[in-house]
This record gives C-alpha cells, sequence and structure tokens, in this order.
C-alpha cells in the first residue's frame, strides 16, 4: 500500500496546504472521501493480487481467444511501463497489419490508382479525407469508402469496403512491386460475372472476424465482430492478452506480479504451431485445408517449419520466434540469421559445443547441444539454400520457404 498511501498523502495534505481548493461544504466531507478512497485504493490492489482463476486464465490465452471479463488497456497504457517495446513494435509490419481508410501511407501517396480487366474499370481515388472504391462496366458504377486496408504494403495491402451491410473484400489491390493494382490473390474472376460480383467478396460472417482478429486487435467481443472497439493494427494486447486488469494494478501496486501473458513459458511447439500459428496457420489448421493450400501454404511458416525434416519441433531452437523478434521489424539479406543456424550446425572446422557452455537462442530454456550436421558447401547464407524464395502466382512477390531442407533447382514444391 505504499503509493496508495503516497496517492492519499498527496490528496489530504494537498487540501490543508491549499494546493487544492474545495469549496467550504465539500471540505467538511473530507474524513468520509479519504475512508472511501482508501477502501478503493486496497480492493484494487487486492484484486489485482489475489484472483488464481486469473492467473489459469491468462495461462491458457491464445491470439484470437476472447478472455471474458477482461479489458483492453490500449498502446498508451502498454507504454507508460514498456516504453521500447512497445515504440518499436508499433513500427512493424504487424503494428501495421491493419489501418483504417485513408490513414494510409499507399493511399495517400497515390491519389489515383486505376486497374481494367475486360469490360470492367477500377478506379481507387484519395482526396486526403477519404478513399473512394469505383468499378463501372460503363453503364453502371458501384462507389463506396475504403473503410480498412489490410496489410503494410511491403507485399501488397488489400481494401475492405461496406455495402448494403456487409463487409466486403475489395476485387483488386495494391502490390509494391508493380506500384499498382491487381487482382487480390484468391479472387480473380475472368470475367466476372456481373458488377457486384466484380466489386468484390463478401466476407461478412466467420471470415470478417477471422481477418479482423488477427489483423486487429480487439475487435471480437462474445465472438461477435464489434468493428467500434477495433484497435487497427497488432498491438501489445493481441499476444500478451487484454491488459486492463494488468495495468490497473500496476499503476497502484508498481511491484506485485499482475497477470499478464507471457509466450516465452510456452514450450517450442505449442508457441509455433498453436500460438504463432493461431494466424500464421499450424499443421493442424493447413491439414483441413483442401490440397494443404497448395502452393499458397508457402505463407504458412509454422506448418513449412513443422515439415522441416530432420529438425525437431519442440527444439527452442526452431521456434518462431527464435529467428525474428516479433517487437522490431524483421531483418533482411541472406546473412542477418546465419548465427541462428550456426548454432545447431557448427561450421566445418569450428569447434562443436555439448554442454553448458553452448548459447540457447530461446533465452532462459534449456540449453541443448549442437549436433546438426555441418554444412560442406558454405559458412554463410544459409538461407539462400536451405530457405529458398518461392514465387507466388499473383503475388508478385517471392515469400521465403520456412521448409528448411537443401533445395535443389528444378525440384518440384514440397506441400
Amino acid at each position: 500500500m505504499r503509493n496508495n498511501g503516497q496517492l492519499l498523502n498527496w490528496f489530504i495534505f494537498g487540501i490543508s496546504n491549499r494546493r487544492i481548493a474545495l469549496p467550504r461544504p465539500l471540505t467538511r466531507l473530507l474524513p468520509f472521501w479519504c475512508i472511501t478512497l482508501l477502501l478503493f485504493f486496497s480492493s484494487c490492489s487486492a484484486f489485482g493480487q489475489a484472483h488464481p482463476e486469473k492467473a489459469d486464465a491468462f495461462s491458457s490465452f491464445r491470439p484470437r481467444r476472447e478472455m471474458a471479463g477482461e479489458s483492453f488497456a490500449g498502446e498508451d497504457a502498454c507504454a507508460s511501463c514498456h516504453k521500447q517495446e512497445s515504440s518499436s513494435q508499433a513500427r512493424t509490419a504487424m503494428g501495421h497489419a491493419l489501418s483504417i481508410g485513408a490513414e494510409t501511407n499507399v493511399l495517400r501517396s497515390h491519389p489515383r490508382m486505376t486497374f481494367r480487366t475486360g469490360e470492367y474499370s477500377y478506379e481507387i481515388a484519395t482526396d486526403g479525407r477519404q478513399s473512394l472504391y469505383r468499378v463501372t462496366d460503363g453503364k453502371e458504377t458501384i462507389v463506396e469508402p475504403i473503410l480498412y486496408a489490410f496489410g503494410n504494403a511491403h507485399v501488397a495491402q488489400t481494401y475492405v469496403f461496406r455495402r448494403h451491410g456487409k463487409l466486403y473484400e475489395g476485387r483488386v489491390s495494391y502490390y509494391s512491386a508493380i506500384d499498382g493494382l491487381d487482382w487480390t490473390i484468391g479472387d480473380i474472376l475472368n470475367p466476372p460475372p456481373s458488377l457486384e460480383e466484380a466489386a468484390g467478396r463478401d466476407i461478412s460472417g466467420d471470415e470478417a472476424r477471422n481477418c479482423f482478429s488477427c489483423h486487429g486487435t480487439a475487435a471480437v467481443v462474445n465472438t461477435k465482430l464489434q468493428l467500434d472497439r477495433l484497435i487497427p493494427g497488432v498491438t501489445c494486447e493481441a499476444c500478451h492478452g487484454p491488459g486492463g486488469s494488468h495495468a490497473t494494478a500496476k499503476l497502484l501496486e508498481p511491484e506485485i506480479k499482475a497477470e499478464i501473458f507471457d509466450p516465452k513459458t510456452l514450450d517450442a511447439e505449442s508457441l509455433s504451431q498453436e500460438f504463432c500459428g493461431a494466424c500464421h496457420r499450424g499443421v493442424d489448421s493447413v491439414a483441413m485445408m483442401p490440397d494443404l493450400g497448395g502452393i499458397n501454404n508457402v505463407r504458412f511458416q509454422p506448418y513449412r517449419l513443422f515439415n522441416s525434416r530432420g529438425h525437431d519441433p519442440n527444439d527452442p531452437r526452431l521456434a518462431c520466434t527464435a529467428c525474428p523478434d516479433p517487437h522490431v521489424d524483421l531483418k533482411r539479406g541472406d546473412t542477418v540469421y546465419d548465427s541462428n543456424c550456426t548454432t545447431c550446425h557448427v561450421p566445418t572446422g569450428a569447434p562443436r559445443m555439448t554442454g553448458p557452455q553452448n548459447n540457447s537462442i530461446a533465452g532462459n530454456r534449456p540449453v541443448l547441444p549442437s549436433g546438426g550436421r555441418s554444412c560442406p558447401v558454405a559458412s554463410e547464407r544459409c538461407i539462400s539454400c536451405h530457405m529458398p524464395k518461392i514465387e507466388l502466382p499473383g503475388a508478385h512477390f517471392k515469400f521465403t520457404d520456412h521448409r528448411i531442407r537443401i533445395a535443389r533447382q528444378g525440384e518440384p514444391y514440397p506441400f
């Protein structure tokens, strides 16, 4: 109660020293106020400390999973204690996975974009206040304001609008490689059967809920999509759980243990397949797709990692977070993650670590021996051979394949 007492002292002595001016009739109620405040602070502090059921609920938290009775604190609350992590995470691709309409840099810097296929013409025009999505067949025209933009445009950006009370995904998206519009992946209609079909694809219902819960934060309440609650982008609370109780408890008693989810407590396979895989698609969700998702599954990193032959999915050095840090933007280049590879695959001629002197990428997890085979070809640019880039048709981009293997030129894509 040290901090609570400081707040109470500030309140009492602030009034007595006339730092806080109150009408005389109200000052007579000062003793009652003090007691009320003391009880309030005490109850809040106790609430933050003595709720074992909260700990159980947070221990089973996963992205997209609601936690009954818990509220979201917002980015500013997280940043008040975790300034560095919040600041860097907000600049990542995940932090910009979802934006509000005309607020996106792409739409601001491209006041007019066009695309034509057959008799249909598309236009996205931005005037500073809003962006309009327009499609016409030359006879009739559909025009709707763009409400949401999915993706940070490193690869692409897809637009969502509302029509007749339903949410639609635009048939065309922006691609950075061509700096313009093309068919949205999976939405090609050549030719579209009608103007309505040409405009977009109805995503109302489960699909919209899944999209917004992965690209945004706090949008689902009681299993229903409530976009008035939406926090754009993947923020701290998307991965650590709703932080309302945590923030309140820490505000009142900074030294207490206030429950929040820490993904580091998970074993490597659960972290990759259940936690990251909740949005990036783990092996269970891909297994239910027709043809395992086809070549599109190159985008599903947890699934691809799991199928890396000779690699143990429960080895913390193979977990999703072993290489990229989710709090900072992805580092790019063929040599960036070489040190992660050589933790297991010691270069030929280098001493092989077998005991506690071997550094573990996973932080405080048990240290594992470096038992992988040494590469006889090279000791750098590992991913250029073992994690090849795969061209995804229609994406105008080559994705890094996380199925680690000896990739040979001309071999068929391993599903």
